[in-house]
């Protein structure tokens, strides 16, 4: 004989364990592995949920769970409005082999009148579903990613080869905050590669011309210019207010003092450099990898380093190296992946090749080296010019 609802419910209780909102609460506060989901709608999770619960809606729980708790042995516990459909989703992960599942009793609504902790989620507008929808239905990034995103703050070092394709592959992510540090002008000789720039803002800050470009792919990004010089006088608190910083500058003094104060601060530099058909990139992270003075500790010689002006670069090479920078700080922001911390990808465009090369960080490092206190910032242009000078 067909079940009606109520029959069916009441067959379900006798199978499916149950548990008190006071009973979760305990549970929780001893069990670290236990994973709480709330199978209830989107605009219901709006209204508040319970603190540390993952959200799975109903009609996905069969196809997310195994994502969310792929140990078939952890403790899961179900909740939804009332506790209703809560027991059927129990029902359903006890066909698929998970071990230990119980539903709420009551639901939210239940917990909610025992005054027990809920909180407001942070919700993405309906404008960042739709503009980041390709980002939502990749599960490495989903929501919580995208939201990581957009409270992330990014500076960039130049607006120039590195920086452009980076910068505007960033803004087209939702990051957040995107600074850039650049002094110079917007040269016609820069369009060959320097993508954020146009002809008609030939004599333009680049900065400027750069804010232009960036608010017109993305009008939500927050841009922050400064128009100036790195300096050691000012690479502190420009620099502190960021998560990540992106190295694309072409000049070796930039690059020590951008590393320098990246080991000061604490902070992850993602590190780029092209050379006429050549580039390389890999992430500078202090406590976890070696910095930029493990591989490089002295600068080489003027005529062995020439500027892209004297060698030339290829135009396009910038624009790989530099998304492949404007990746790697994504990685970083929603913290997945492997990142580039002790490897280098050296990539010939030539040959059409990627190598990997493996890093070391050398404990006597003088900055980042273990228990070594920071020697301060120093005259980089002349170190760069006379490393031995600058250094006695």
């Amino acid at each position: 004989m067909p079940k009606t609802f109520q029959e069916l419910m009441a067959g379900l209780k006798r199978q499916v364990a149950e548990i008190e909102p006071d009973q979760l609460k305990e549970r929780r506060q001893r069990d670290g592995n236990l994973v709480l989901i709330d199978v209830r709608e989107l605009d219901e999770y709006k209204g508040g949920f319970i603190p540390g619960a993952v959200h799975i809606p109903r009609g996905f729980l069969e196809l997310r769970i195994e994502e969310a708790v792929p140990d078939r042995d952890t403790p899961v516990v179900l909740y939804c409005a009332g506790g209703v459909r809560s027991v059927l989703a129990a029902d359903s992960l006890n066909h698929l082999g998970y071990r230990d599942v119980q539903s709420l009793i009551g639901g939210m609504g239940k917990w909610r009148t025992q005054g027990l902790q809920v909180e407001k989620p942070e919700m993405l507008s309906d404008w960042e579903r739709q503009r980041y929808a390709r980002h939502l239905s990749i599960p490495e990034v989903g929501e919580e990613g995208q939201k990581k995103l957009l409270r992330s703050r990014v500076i960039l070092i130049g607006a120039g080869g590195l920086g452009s394709p980076a910068a505007y592959y960033l803004a087209a992510a939702g990051v957040g905050t995107i600074g850039i540090v650049d002094f110079d002008l917007v040269d016609e000789s820069n369009l060959q590669r320097q993508i954020l720039h146009t002809t008609e803002r030939v004599g333009v800050q680049k900065t400027e011309s750069a804010k232009t470009t960036l608010l017109a792919l993305n009008p939500r990004v927050q841009v922050r210019t400064f128009t100036e010089r790195l300096s050691s006088e000012n690479v502190t608190d420009i620099f502190k207010d960021f998560d990540v910083i992106l190295d694309g500058s072409d000049n070796f003094p930039t690059r020590y003092l951008v590393n320098d104060a990246s080991v000061l601060l604490r902070k992850p530099n993602v590190h780029g450099s092209v050379f006429r058909f050549e580039g390389q990139v890999t992430v500078f992270w202090p406590g976890r990898g070696p910095c930029y003075r493990c591989l490089y500790p002295e600068p080489p010689p003027a005529d062995m380093a020439p500027s892209c002006a004297e060698a030339g670069v290829l135009g396009i090479l910038p624009g790989v190296i530099g998304m492949l920078e404007a990746v790697e700080t994504v990685k970083i922001i929603i913290e997945r992946g492997d990142i580039l911390i002790g490897r280098l990808i050296a990539y010939d465009a030539l040959r059409a090749t990627f190598r990997e090369l493996k890093l070391q960080r050398d404990p006597d490092c003088a900055y980042c080296g273990k228990g070594r206190k920071f020697p301060g910032f120093i005259d980089y242009e002349q170190f760069c010019a006379n490393p031995a000078v600058a250094a006695g």
